[in-house]
């Protein structure tokens, strides 16, 4: 399975912080942004990865991860010229794809919880159909919202309704099979010109394989797109991180327990990142004899 982390657009929330930079690169308590994403990518064991971006951002984000090695992974990167849509990511992406299924998630969500990694991993096993991930909220009408039955099928899909026919929105994360570029090409431009996730999601939904995971108590999904958003989400991970003693997102370690890097690797990452408490961290595990 090949992933894609889609950090583009312009940020126009966020203005004047995005004036000069990505989004997804400005920092949720102790890391960019982006590497939330990525490492929930990496925890469902996908290591081809595209990361797209705008024109005048895409060359941060290499000078940030170069060529994924250090991280076990293979990163290739690839412009979305304009923020056309989120569909427009596997026709951007199409070549990187090359006929396999894919997994897509955007690059301003954090997802934590008990549980997720074995979510993630069954969905990147999958060979037919289309997983969302949706998460129960009190103002579903702000969102893309899916209807499920009892076997988590989803019934209906519906952007921004007036009259929600639940409160699970569809969070963003997507797994889909090996037909997902093609479908996204059948996808035509909404009323406000963008080629919609819900509407390529509807053509899995018409095919009756399109399945949802609900993540319930124990999970927390944060959208850190704008300014309250982002400040809450670097305050739960400080609170997170201080009370257990653990770093969210440590993508060297993710790497390290996946055992695509080794001990010498993780130890020599950890050094590169000096007196910093993540370069701390590193370290402490590298030392540990505990192996997970």
């Amino acid at each position: 399975m090949k992933g894609i982390v889609l950090a583009g657009g312009a940020g126009t929330r966020l203005y004047p912080m995005t004036s000069v930079t990505s989004k997804q690169l400005l920092p949720v308590y102790d890391k960019p942004l982006v590497f939330y994403p990525l490492s929930v990518l990496m925890l469902a064991g996908i290591r081809d990865i595209l990361i797209i971006s705008t024109p005048q951002d895409i060359h941060n984000f290499e000078q940030l991860f170069d060529d994924g090695s250090r991280y076990g992974i293979n990163l290739s990167y690839a412009v979305q010229p304009e923020p056309n849509g989120l569909a427009q990511a596997f026709v951007v992406g199409e070549s990187f794809i090359d006929g396999q299924s894919c997994a897509l998630i955007l690059g301003d969500n954090i997802f934590y919880g008990n549980g997720l990694t074995r979510h993630l991993e069954h969905c990147a096993s999958k060979t037919e159909g289309a997983t969302l991930f949706a998460y129960y909220v009190e103002d579903p009408e702000r969102f893309g919202v899916v209807e499920v039955d009892e076997k988590g099928r989803a019934v209906s899909l519906e952007e921004k309704p007036v009259h929600p026919r639940s409160n699970y929105c569809v969070t963003g994360l997507y797994f889909y099979d090996e037909r997902v570029s093609e479908f996204a090409r059948r996808v035509v431009p909404s009323a406000r010109g963008e080629y919609e996730i819900t509407d390529l999601n509807k053509l899995y939904l018409e095919d009756g394989c399109l399945d949802v995971i609900t993540l319930g108590r124990g999970y927390t999904w944060l959208d850190a797109g704008t300014i309250t958003s982002l400040y809450q989400a670097g305050e739960f991970v400080r609170v997170l991180q201080e009370h257990q003693g653990l770093i969210i997102a440590a993508l060297e370690e993710v790497a390290y327990y996946n055992k695509w890097i080794d001990r010498e690797q993780l130890r020599q990452a950890a050094l590169a990142y000096g007196k910093s408490e993540y370069g701390a961290h590193l370290m402490k595990v590298a030392e540990s004899r505990i192996v997970r």
